[in-house]
């Protein structure tokens, strides 16, 4: 494994990181299975873990709150996030700070988070959603402000909403914040327009979200792709969504090299590029652990490949099925 620096923060983390979603939030999820792939994710070199209130009202938290425990020699890094107070993902552009995040809020999820993990001081508390517009309502960054003095809380980032890259750039500007999480893939390049290089210049941590496109980027979907009843899945999937993904992936298939599986060649893809601090894969299985981990060992990709992927860009826009 792999470490890059985390932003002005100046942490060392493992440039592959742990997104703990499928853990609390999709259908088939297993506690001993999810248990048993985060231990062997920590024993492979992985200290970066990302989390959320809202997987499973808190149960992903408390599997990390087992795994932080079970491993007292090593230093893991536990991010979680404060979910919008009205409960709408993703925000939209009239939500307020007081519909979302006003202070009390703030401070009362970041006590059940600190329960649930079982820390004294969170190492990254995110907002789930964001509006740059609440920049200018500074409630949020004077409660941030006095948790950091109280100790509750190290660093402090925003995840952005999905396909809205530009929707963070003020915020990054503000110096306000730690770090930003964000949808990044060799589809979803948009980041690196205005958010990357905002982020070099601010020295603020990246965080690359969805690196196979939800599922689409490992090759896997076809058009007859069905998940049980109340998973995630079936909201984004919708038909519109799951014929245009798969052509797309598709157009990825006659560049994948000899010996290399698509999602080993999204990772790498998005290793490549320097300003990416760590990736967060969702993984619930040993051989997900394993094999994504190991893309830090295989390294960016060549040049000419990488080269070829960044003509595979798909801008999208927010729509009522993109959540």
């Amino acid at each position: 494994m792999k470490y890059r620096r985390f932003g002005r923060i100046g942490w060392e983390v493992s440039e592959i990181g742990y997104g703990m979603w499928g853990m609390a939030g999709w259908t088939g999820s297993d506690d001993g299975q999810s248990l048993g792939s985060l231990q062997k994710a920590v024993d492979l070199g992985c200290n970066f873990f990302d989390t959320a209130w809202a997987y499973g009202d808190g149960h992903s938290e408390s599997l990390l709150n087992q795994i932080i425990h079970r491993n007292p020699g090593k230093r893991l890094y536990a991010a979680t996030k404060i979910p919008p107070k009205n409960r709408r993902w993703p925000s939209q552009r009239g939500f307020t700070l007081d519909d979302c995040y006003p202070p009390d809020y703030i401070e009362e999820y970041v006590q059940r988070s600190l329960g649930n993990i079982g820390v004294e001081t969170i190492d990254l508390i995110q907002f789930h959603t964001w509006e740059d517009s609440w920049l200018e309502d500074d409630r949020w960054a004077k409660k941030m402000a006095e948790l950091r003095q109280a100790g509750k809380i190290q660093a402090v980032g925003i995840s952005i909403n999905r396909w809205e890259p530009w929707n963070g750039v003020k915020t990054v500007r503000s110096g306000l914040i730690d770090a930003v999480q964000v949808i990044y893939n060799i589809f979803d390049q948009n980041p690196e327009d205005e958010l990357f290089p905002t982020c070099r210049e601010m020295d603020i941590a990246v965080i690359a979200r969805v690196p196979f496109d939800e599922g689409t980027l490992t090759g896997t979907l076809t058009l007859d792709s069905k998940w049980p009843q109340g998973d995630w899945r079936n909201t984004y999937f919708v038909p519109e969504n799951l014929r245009s993904s798969i052509e797309h992936a598709e157009r990825l298939k006659p560049v994948l090299p000899s010996g290399m599986t698509m999602p080993e060649m999204a990772l790498r893809f998005i290793l490549n590029n320097p300003d990416v601090s760590t990736i967060i894969p969702g993984m619930r299985k040993l051989a997900h652990v394993e094999n994504n981990l190991a893309a830090s060992d295989a390294g960016p990709l060549p040049q000419e490949l990488h080269s070829q992927l960044k003509d595979h860009r798909w801008d999208r826009t927010p729509t009522d099925w993109s959540q």
